[in-house]
């Protein structure tokens, strides 16, 4: 098929699926078709996301949705799985290929998902296949209430080593608003105050003393590489798992920027990962791991998943297969290109940078150098179609909800097509709105967090300044929808 008439079919498909939902919910159908003219008009630099390719969003639409496929390849607890084994196959195998690894489990449906099946099965392989042993018995059920009440209670009593929210650690590593914090005792380790970058003599003084189960290493805005040989070597010495959340930067490794001490699958024992954001699929997770660990990771589905979503595993196949390409490679050098031309176009302002720079994928801010606050920035810069998300940054005076910082990242606009020199534009950009952005008050008038004012005509002007930049790189070119 012709490029041309690729392009007409798949205008064609997402038509004829919009008018099948205008059948039914018009007011679905028009929000469907409101989110591409938003996002074709919008400079999309939220970290985490990305523009997934019209072969892997048909890939969620069809048939594969309606059904049930508890269990693993060939050990389904419903009938009628064949086409599912396929789909489920043919993702891990695209996965093992594209990273390297030894096994992988695609069934998770996001990133919260996938560490818990990493976490679980960490405790299975460490705290409850021992405690069997010991009990000599075959399952959990076989335990007597003794003996599974003590089990219970060691499973409950595991310990964790994370990165801190603040120096770009994640939520789901540990920290007590979410169900990992209440699953393990959770410690943190920084980032040099002074760098900003992480000091591995004070991880590993702190795994020395902590003396973790689960050492974790990965990020979600920390714009500098991890050296996971130098983890992998803290972990084995005080009998930890490591285990690594490459969910923002897993498609660095698929595309080969991050390689030996900076690729996670061969020095760790189980890796975890979302499958959109730079990775460019569908929203879901997945994870890899060594032989060791194989079992207990199969076991997801029903230790902590329900039934898998097999229309969106059949978007991973789609996706991973796409990450394959030579051209992905490309792509991915693109995007760390971007984000160091941004980084520098943003700092030839005058903008503070978390750890001066980057090495990834992301950029962030500290935008307390405009007398701000990341909720102010964050709304200044959606006023004038800037899409951005405010983040903490370390030892953030401003806590974790207006925070200091605004993350950016280049994998959604690298997808567009700009380049470098497009960064620095956008750069500028950013730069004039914040620039032009001062704290309102509150409504006794003293000065506001969350409040801002942008001088008049500014939105507007960077509005259109940012339409003429995207013009050149139009959105899903290839589908039309009128």
């Amino acid at each position: 098929m012709s490029a041309e008439s690729a392009r007409t079919t798949e205008s064609i498909a997402f038509r004829s699926g919009l008018e099948v939902i205008r059948g039914v919910e018009p007011r679905i159908a028009d929000a469907i078709a409101g989110e591409i003219d938003d996002q074709r008009a919008s400079l999309k630099l939220i970290a985490s996301e990305n523009y997934a390719s019209p072969a892997v969003l048909l890939t969620m639409g069809n048939w594969l949705s309606d059904k049930y496929a508890e269990g693993t390849v060939g050990r389904r607890f419903y009938a009628g799985c064949r086409n599912v084994d396929t789909v489920e196959s043919v993702a891990a195998e695209h996965a093992r290929e594209l990273f390297g690894a030894r096994h992988a489990y695609v069934q998770p449906h996001s990133g919260i998902d996938a560490n818990l099946v990493a976490f679980w099965a960490v405790l299975a392989q460490r705290v409850e296949s021992p405690a069997l042993e010991r009990a000599g018995a075959r399952q959990v059920n076989d335990l007597s209430e003794e003996d599974w009440a003590a089990l219970r209670r060691d499973l409950g009593d595991q310990r964790m080593l994370g990165m801190s929210l603040d120096a770009g650690g994640h939520l789901t590593h540990g920290f007590r608003p979410n169900i990992s914090g209440k699953m393990f005792h959770q410690r943190s380790y920084g980032t040099d105050p002074a760098t900003g970058l992480v000091d591995y003599d004070a991880v590993r003084a702190a795994a020395r003393e902590f003396r973790p189960l689960i050492l974790i290493a990965g990020y979600s805005a920390y714009p500098r590489l991890i050296n996971f040989r130098l983890m992998r070597e803290i972990a084995d010495e005080v009998g930890a798992t490591l285990m690594v959340d490459m969910a923002h930067f897993a498609g660095l490794v698929a595309g080969k920027v991050l390689t030996g001490d900076f690729d996670p699958v061969p020095h760790a024992q189980i890796v975890t990962t979302t499958t959109h954001k730079s990775l460019r699929g569908p929203r879901g997770g997945m994870v890899l791991c060594d032989d060791s660990l194989a079992d207990q990771v199969d076991r997801g589905c029903p230790m902590v998943l329900g039934g898998p979503l097999p229309h969106v595993m059949a978007a991973k196949a789609v996706a991973l297969a796409e990450a394959r390409q030579p051209a992905f490679r490309d792509y991915a050098q693109r995007v760390v290109d971007n984000a160091r031309a941004l980084a520098e176009g943003l700092k030839r302002r005058g903008t503070r940078l978390v750890t001066d720079g980057t090495d990834n994928h992301l950029v962030l801010l500290d935008v307390s150098g405009y007398g701000l606050t990341g909720r102010q920035a964050e709304a200044a810069l959606l006023d004038a179609g800037i899409v951005t998300n405010r983040n903490a940054i370390p030892q953030d005076p401003n806590g974790a909800w207006y925070t200091s910082g605004i993350r950016v990242g280049t994998p959604a606009l690298t997808t567009r097509g700009l380049g470098t020199a497009e960064m620095d534009e956008v750069a500028a950009l950013i730069d004039t709105v914040l620039s032009s952005t001062t704290p309102g008050t509150t409504k006794s008038g003293k000065p506001s967090k969350a409040a801002h004012v942008l001088k008049d005509g500014v939105a507007g002007q960077v509005a259109e300044r940012a339409a003429d930049l995207l013009a050149k790189h139009p959105l899903y070119a290839e589908v039309d929808l009128t």
